[in-house]
């Protein structure tokens, strides 16, 4: 996360109350994930019209957090309107959501269906509850995360890779991306996690 100016005390006062476990931030995240995929099997839309769409949404985002980063007042602001939502690595790049959808665009225009929307919903579901098991309980440090918490990860990503794939592919993804998860890569875990699970059903052998 860049750092706050030390001068802005406001804000850091601000980026110290979204700290924590965050319990209405992951449901959010879950939430989304799960809406969108919902909405990407049941509505009759094709996968480059969908990626179009959503990305005609991310260059909002985009341009959003372009414009309160570089103004110190609405990046207070976003803090404000957003404390329950809000991430502290928010307050100097770009918000969760944006690296949410970017990483939801790419995967879609990249892999097949089947296997983007896996993605999809193993961040939308695994990410948030490693998290909030790994705050809430974690005690022994795991890369960038926790044991407890990256052992979560796996078991939530198999169960639900389950109904994409047969199980020994479904264990084999959701274990490597639940250590991918832990790696301190410099991207967000958001564009990170699921082209890495369409990638590992993609082609990974079938039984």
């Amino acid at each position: 996360m860049t750092p706050i100016p030390s001068r802005d005390s406001r804000l850091s006062e601000l980026v110290r109350r979204t700290e924590g476990v965050q319990p209405w931030r992951r449901a959010f995240h879950a939430a989304n994930g799960v809406f969108l995929v919902l909405a990407l099997k049941t509505l009759p839309i094709g996968t480059w019209t969908a990626a179009v769409l959503l990305g005609t949404v991310l260059s909002v985002l985009v341009l959003v957090d372009g414009v309160r980063l570089a103004n110190p007042s609405l990046n207070r602001l976003f803090f404000q309107a957003f404390s329950h939502l809000a991430s502290p690595r928010e307050a100097g790049g770009l918000a969760s959501s944006t690296w949410y959808l970017l990483g939801v665009v790419l995967t879609l225009m990249i892999f097949p269906r089947h296997e983007a929307l896996a993605g999809i919903l193993v961040l939308a579901l695994a990410d948030p509850a490693a998290g909030f098991v790994g705050r809430s309980w974690g005690k022994r440090r795991l890369g960038t995360g926790t044991v407890e918490g990256t052992l979560t990860f796996a078991v939530v990503a198999f169960l639900t890779l389950l109904a994409f794939a047969p199980w020994r592919v479904a264990l084999a993804t959701a274990v490597v991306t639940a250590l991918v998860e832990r790696t301190p890569w410099s991207l967000d875990d958001n564009l990170v996690l699921p082209p890495t699970v369409a990638a590992l059903l993609y082609f990974l052998p079938g039984p």
